[in-house]
């Protein structure tokens, strides 16, 4: 299985766009940066064509500990959530 990542996705972009790759590593830096600060900010992140990204509250919960077998409290937690749109299940089938 081939792994894409930022650094592929930036020679892409710098590719099909005339750009130097530096040029666009910035762009895609600028891109993730804006997800990112926008679900800190609580905001969903809406990309049409691609998916939802959002912001979840887990729960306090118990858990167990795997070593010791003892019972302990999991605090609550935020995390990153993600929902692909109709388009991109449907491309990738």
């Amino acid at each position: 299985m081939d792994i894409i990542n930022k650094k592929n996705i930036s020679e892409e972009v710098a590719e099909k766009h005339n750009l130097t790759k530096k040029e666009s590593a910035e762009i895609v830096d600028l891109v993730f940066d804006t997800i990112v600060d926008s679900m800190k900010d609580g905001k969903r992140v809406d990309i049409s064509g691609f998916g939802k990204f959002e912001v979840k509250e887990r729960a306090a919960r118990k858990g167990i500990n795997p070593q010791t077998k003892e019972v302990i409290e999991i605090a609550a937690a935020k995390v990153p959530g993600f929902k692909a749109s109709k388009s991109l299940k449907d491309s990738i089938k």
